[in-house]
């Protein structure tokens, strides 16, 4: 059965990659199709990019394509951002892929349901294929609501992205009214946030999307389902990479068929998958142990792992 929901495909200048990525869109068959691409660098990546963008030309199905390629290289945030924005003009609602974001076959299928069921709910902001949660099952329903939107294969709808802004000034006002601790209660958590959200918005770095998209979910108090199984796996670490490089446990992941959809009864973000997901993902357990080795924390510490992490 043919994807009904458009994708957009986000691609700069890995052609083996694309290649991979392009055969699973292939066999979904969207409808629709909008191919977004950033400009080259130098003249050695002028040859990759349109190697790259050939990769897309090979359309064997009936399915309308819109293209969106840039002659300059405008850089991950800028490319990316607008390419999106680009896309929404087009169509209401989309399912979003990257280059180097491989996805199981049910992950469309997945995607285009939740789109459906999810459509008039403005509390969900955003349905991601990944889950990092280390085969932790948070509830017996197909998937489950957080306050993190990752985005190695995701969709989402028009009405979302519009909250989609890079303004230093939100940021400094969410700050400054304490907003910040009312999305993270943990002062680890907290902090963390605090410092990418001021590098970001203040210094521009890194020069990333995804960012100020977890920041609009936030200043909206989006939500985001998470699949119970992971349906995605990124297969781009390594020295081609631009945000992704080096080993990571994140890199190159199994995925599961989801299998038939099962929507849970409640709407409600899941604390215990979400803390799980900073303390291992962004570094919440190893700053704690920071503090340990200083012996400022340890009786709060052990508290912590009783009660949170059922670790004896």
């Amino acid at each position: 059965m043919s994807c009904i929901t458009p994708v957009v495909f986000l691609i700069f200048r890995r052609p083996d990659l694309t290649a991979r990525v392009f055969e699973t869109i292939r066999q979904a068959q969207p409808a629709k199709l909008l191919i977004v691409a950033d400009g080259a660098r130098n003249e050695e990546e002028t040859i990759l990019c349109q190697q790259t963008r050939a990769v897309t030309e090979q359309i064997d199905w009936d399915c309308e394509v819109l293209r969106n390629y840039s002659d300059v290289n405008l850089g991950c945030r800028q490319r990316i951002s607008s390419g999106i924005t680009w896309a929404f003009e087009h169509v209401e609602e989309a399912i979003i892929l990257e280059d180097d974001c491989l996805p199981h076959p049910s992950f469309f299928n997945y995607c285009e349901n939740l789109l459906d069921h999810y459509r008039n709910d403005e509390r969900i902001m955003a349905i991601s294929g990944d889950n990092f949660q280390d085969g932790n099952q948070r509830t017996h329903y197909s998937y489950y609501f957080s306050k993190y939107n990752h985005c190695w294969g995701w969709a989402t709808w028009r009405r979302a992205w519009n909250h989609w802004h890079f303004n230093s000034e939100k940021w400094i006002e969410f700050r400054e009214t304490g907003l910040i601790k009312f999305i993270c209660d943990d002062s680890y958590e907290e902090k963390y946030w605090t410092q990418i959200f001021n590098t970001l918005f203040l210094e521009g770095k890194p020069n990333t999307w995804d960012y100020p998209w977890t920041f609009a979910c936030w200043s909206q108090s989006g939500l985001t389902a998470l699949p119970n199984v992971n349906l995605v796996s990124n297969i781009g670490f390594g020295s081609g990479g631009t945000h992704t490089f080096g080993d990571s446990s994140l890199a190159n992941m199994a995925v599961e068929d989801i299998g038939e959809i099962t929507h849970p009864p409640f709407v409600m973000r899941h604390i215990e998958g979400d803390r799980y997901t900073f303390d291992y993902h962004y570094g919440g357990i190893a700053s704690r142990l920071s503090d340990i080795k200083n012996n400022r924390l340890l009786p709060k510490f052990k508290q912590y792992l009783k009660k949170h992490l059922s670790i004896q």
